[in-house]
């Protein structure tokens, strides 16, 4: 069977506080032997990545450009669709639930594409937590973890 995939999702830049609590996701994660999905670029993408990769996690990185070079040093498996935003079709099928740490408009078109095909999606300050109520908050990144993992 395979190994459950849980996606962090948000900003591919963010201030350090934002980065610590995407971090400390990715490694809770990983020690709850899941594998972790991101974006595989910056920011909320590389903190939670490197997180999961310190407790010997495994992350995916489903990158929307077509080479699988940029994406960042923590990503294990880089699948380059070239696609660019397209590809959060293809992050959403992938993955079970997610957790959306801050975020931009493409964070959004994830929620939403989670939302729709029935996923749990879990705020953790993310920018985008009253867009629809079905987006479960949580106050801590171990809560975070811990409604995902629920799922």
């Amino acid at each position: 069977m395979p190994r459950r995939v849980i996606g962090v999702i948000g900003a591919g830049e963010c201030d350090a506080e934002t980065a610590a609590r995407a971090e400390e996701v990715g490694r809770r994660l990983a020690e709850a032997n899941v594998v972790v999905a991101t974006g595989g670029l910056g920011g909320v993408m590389e903190a939670a990545s490197k997180g999961a990769r310190s407790a010997g996690g495994i992350v995916l990185g489903v990158l929307p450009m077509s080479r699988p070079q940029v994406a960042n040093a923590f990503v294990d498996v880089a699948v380059a669709t070239g696609m660019g935003e397209a590809r959060n079709a293809i992050l959403v099928h992938t993955c079970s639930a997610f957790v959306a740490i801050a975020g931009g408009h493409g964070t959004l078109s994830e929620i939403a594409h989670a939302l729709r095909q029935g996923k749990r999606v879990v705020s953790l300050g993310c920018t985008w937590r009253d867009v629809d109520p079905a987006i479960v908050e949580a106050s801590s990144p171990e809560e975070a973890v811990e409604k995902a993992l629920a799922w």
